[in-house]
């Protein structure tokens, strides 16, 4: 029997798993965008705010929001047969942020998620990122009622270098979460060569 190309078994591709940080303010949508691209049902560790949280939970512009992350979210996609992304999403409160470090460890990239109502929020997300030399994008959640902005007004309000992409999503739907996602992984890739070529004399 003659056996032709096709008849022959192809080899199973061992995909590239990268890791990745969604970071931002509280209640900005982490645990949505997550929730929303990953091809498993999330880990999630969300507790019920409490009035024990009242004094230090600030929920203006989020009244309506009832649970908080205390640890991270988990989730996963695969954006090519030979590509995965493992999604962390952080804490979004301040008591919260000694977590970070341990979430952002062997982390390719990261997605600091933004509200133009609360854009101030996304502050410490922004600083944590470029002190420790950690690519990201910048992605502006479009909540029903928020006003806004040109890409450019919000790189100017959050002080970003010129790199830094910034993009408008909407958290819940699923292909705008993976444009972002795409984004991230191919500023974070653009940044390495960027470090790895020569410098000229």
């Amino acid at each position: 029997m003659a056996f032709g190309r096709s008849s022959r078994r192809k080899r199973p591709v061992e995909p590239v798993t990268l890791k990745i940080l969604v970071a931002g303010g509280f209640g900005v949508g982490k645990t949505t965008l997550v929730g929303a691209v990953s091809e498993i049902r999330p880990l999630r560790t969300e507790e019920r705010l409490s009035e024990a949280g009242r004094p230090v939970d600030d929920l203006a512009g989020v009244e309506g929001k009832n649970t908080t992350t205390v640890a991270m979210d988990f989730g996963r996609i695969t954006l090519r047969e030979d590509l995965v992304l493992y999604l962390f999403g952080t804490p979004g409160q301040d008591r919260f942020w000694f977590l970070w470090d341990e979430l952002a460890q062997g982390a390719l990239g990261a997605v600091v998620l933004a509200d133009t109502r609360r854009l101030e929020d996304c502050f410490a997300a922004v600083d944590y990122f470029e002190r420790r030399g950690i690519p990201f994008t910048v992605a502006v959640n479009l909540f029903e009622g928020a006003e806004q902005f040109p890409d450019e007004a919000v790189r100017t309000a959050l002080d970003l270098d010129p790199e830094v992409p910034v993009l408008l999503c909407d958290a819940r739907d699923r292909a705008s979460v993976r444009d972002v996602l795409v984004a991230v992984v191919e500023h974070a890739m653009a940044r390495a060569d960027r470090l790895r070529e020569p410098a000229t004399t």
